[in-house]
């Protein structure tokens, strides 16, 4: 447990961190916050940005290294995404002249995160 109440090594704790990491930098590039955490039957985004007409599918994965937060994306969690990014954009109107799009934002411990975009699904 640390000084400000909260354990800094659990699995949750580095998830939000690394999705708050991953909020700024989405807002340092302009990007306009839509959600965070958008849930649905199909399953779960983490961050639901959007940039001029594309609106981006965020998937932030937190590890000690790149190439293991590469390595935790499975084709499963890709096809997750995409039926929910599905749900979400029949669900709101705004966005049915927008394109969109998905991005990873890898968060590896002490390193800067790395911002891949337009990941094929």
């Amino acid at each position: 447990m640390s000084e400000f109440g909260f354990n800094v090594n659990s699995t949750a704790t580095k998830g939000y961190l690394g999705e708050f990491v991953a909020v700024c930098l989405l807002k340092i590039k302009g990007y306009k916050i839509l959600a965070r955490r958008y849930k649905t039957v199909c399953g779960e985004i983490d961050i639901i940005a959007k940039r001029g007409d594309i609106i981006v599918f965020v998937e932030v994965k937190s590890r000690k290294s790149a190439d293991k937060c590469y390595n935790a994306i499975t084709d499963k969690q890709l096809q997750r995404i995409r039926r929910t990014s599905e749900i979400f954009m029949r669900h709101n109107k705004k966005s049915a002249n927008c394109f969109s799009r998905y991005d990873v934002i890898l968060i590896a411990d002490w390193k800067l995160p790395i911002h891949i975009e337009n990941i094929s699904i």
